[in-house]
């Protein structure tokens, strides 16, 4: 009943830089926060940013000062613009979203499919 778009993966260098886009859509909802997480082969999955619906913002170490999140609450968006990329950051990022569906008068969690980002020379 909710669906999740991401977009904005690719190849690039290292140095380069990338935006991720997640958009919510479906039933009639409120989000409660958005984030992004990443899974690279043979580890865990990990909380890369966040924002709430204040715009309280998390930051995995390693990526503060190059990533920044962002939201637009009109259209329901989330936003990763992410520089200075590393080989390291090479992984799938997936959109997460905890919302409530006020329709149904129940709280959910949503993840998107994924969208693989390679950093490579």
């Amino acid at each position: 009943q909710v669906h999740l778009v991401e977009s904005g993966g690719g190849l690039v260098q290292p140095g380069g830089s990338l935006r991720l886009s997640c958009v919510a859509s479906g039933s009639i909802f409120s989000i409660y926060t958005m984030g992004w997480y990443r899974q690279a082969p043979g580890k865990q999955r990990e909380l890369v940013a966040g924002i709430t619906s204040s715009g309280a913002t998390t930051y995995e170490d390693s990526v503060k000062g190059r990533f920044t999140i962002s939201r637009d609450s009109a259209k329901n968006a989330v936003y990763l613009q992410m520089t200075s990329l590393k080989p390291e950051d090479s992984a799938v990022y997936i959109c997460n979203v905890d919302l409530y569906n006020t329709v149904l008068l129940v709280r959910s969690e949503y993840w998107g499919q994924g969208t693989q980002v390679t950093v490579s020379s």
